[in-house]
């Protein structure tokens, strides 16, 4: 993921969600990948919101999960059970 930052290619919606998909626990870096996520005006789905609410919620950030999950509903977004 980083190389391919450095060598300028274009990454997409799909690349951001299985990176923020693997962080696990690391619920900081899930939120830092979103904020890149979102400065390269791409759109997230229920997938990258999915993926952070599970980042939030192993690291034990239910304020945080609770505050995306109602990000996802204000987006227009409809929850579903992945």
């Amino acid at each position: 993921f980083e190389r391919s930052k450095a060598r300028g290619i274009a990454l997409n919606a799909v690349v951001y969600n299985a990176v923020i998909s693997n962080c696990g626990r690391d619920w900081m870096k899930a939120l830092a990948l979103f904020d890149e996520f979102q400065r390269c005006d791409l759109e997230p789905s229920i997938i990258t919101y999915s993926a952070l609410i599970s980042a939030c919620e192993k690291g034990g950030q239910w304020e945080k999960a609770l505050e995306l999950f109602e990000d996802l509903q204000r987006s227009g977004l409809e929850p579903n059970i992945i």
